[in-house]
């Protein structure tokens, strides 16, 4: 057996499980965080006072106006000159948070314009009040434009990941820079880690297919519905 065989052998279980405990739990949490972040941020965009929307304006424009990596190099190696110390997972969550909720929050103020403004008179019509008329209308609606997006965001997220080594979080590229520091193989350990995260990213693809596809059918089968709905 090759030496360079037996070392990515030996190195992919290391890898695969720094990937399971810190990459995929880091993503997992960001995303969701962000996304909620991003839904916020969105309503008052569209729909908040005016001095909130410029405050929420200013922070989308900060956070996609500078770059990811130096966001989580002011808040693990900055802030505690300022008194403020943080683990090295928590700041990573932060920072990802922050940036996804930035550029989730664009994405979600998109589709919510993308909605007709009759939907909005119709729902009003029938005596739904706002809330009622966003969650039961406008957000169905929406959801099925985001989604493509969304979804793209959430792969690279997971790619993005690796910049969390930098804060020395022990993810799965931390963890090929931690053997290849050993073993002297940077060419291997990190074709490797490459390898490794385009599985995920493989397999993240194919489940937003089959979730694209699941919800054109049933738009689709709605739109016949109400169809026949209105020729009756």
């Amino acid at each position: 057996m090759p030496a360079w065989f037996s070392l990515a052998v030996d190195s992919f279980w290391p890898m695969l499980y720094a990937g399971l405990t810190f990459t995929i739990p880091l993503t997992l949490i960001a995303f969701a965080l962000g996304l909620t972040l991003g839904f916020i941020v969105a309503l008052i965009r569209l729909y908040g006072p005016v001095p909130l929307r410029s405050f929420v304006r200013f922070y989308v424009w900060l956070i996609r106006g500078t770059p990811l990596l130096v966001q989580l190099f002011l808040i693990f190696y900055a802030l505690p000159s300022a008194g403020i110390t943080l683990d090295a997972f928590p700041a990573a969550v932060i920072g990802f948070t922050l940036n996804i909720g930035a550029y989730t929050s664009e994405v979600i103020r998109a589709t919510l314009l993308s909605v007709p403004k009759g939907q909005w008179e119709a729902a009003h019509s029938i005596s739904m009040s706002w809330s009622q008329s966003l969650r039961r209308i406008i957000l169905p609606q929406a959801a099925r434009v985001a989604v493509p997006p969304l979804s793209n965001t959430f792969i690279s997220l997971v790619k993005d990941t690796s910049l969390a080594s930098v804060i020395t979080v022990p993810e799965l590229f931390l963890a090929a820079q931690r053997i290849a520091a050993v073993t002297y193989q940077p060419l291997i350990l990190y074709t490797e880690a490459a390898i490794i995260y385009l599985l995920i990213s493989s397999v993240l693809s194919a489940l937003q297919s089959r979730l694209e596809i699941r919800l054109a059918r049933n738009t689709a089968v709605k739109e016949n519905f109400n169809d026949n709905a209105i020729r009756s």
